[in-house]
């Protein structure tokens, strides 16, 4: 299969919606713990786009990545996978 030309897309929760048309997702990867086994949840803050300001803190979204669109932000929000109750 051929990964050239396809962009990275994740699934994570919007922890803050405050900046206009910026909303800071947490993403999550669980991995085994290489000598114990144990398995880990490992967390990743990013900035993600969000041109409709629709996303609200709580929703659960798929981001992509895209261009850089300012200093900090590399993510846009594609979906709504889950709103929040």
């Amino acid at each position: 299969m051929d990964e050239r030309g396809r962009r990275k897309e994740q699934i994570g929760v919007v922890t803050s919606d405050r900046m206009t048309k910026t909303v800071v997702v947490r993403i999550e990867t669980t991995t085994r713990h290489p000598l114990y086994k144990k398995t880990l949840r490992r967390f990743k803050t990013v900035k993600a786009h969000d041109d409709t300001d629709a996303v609200k803190v709580g929703d659960r979204v798929r981001i992509a990545e895209t261009r850089p669109l300012s200093r900090d932000k590399r993510w846009r929000v594609v979906e709504v996978v889950e709103r929040a109750r």
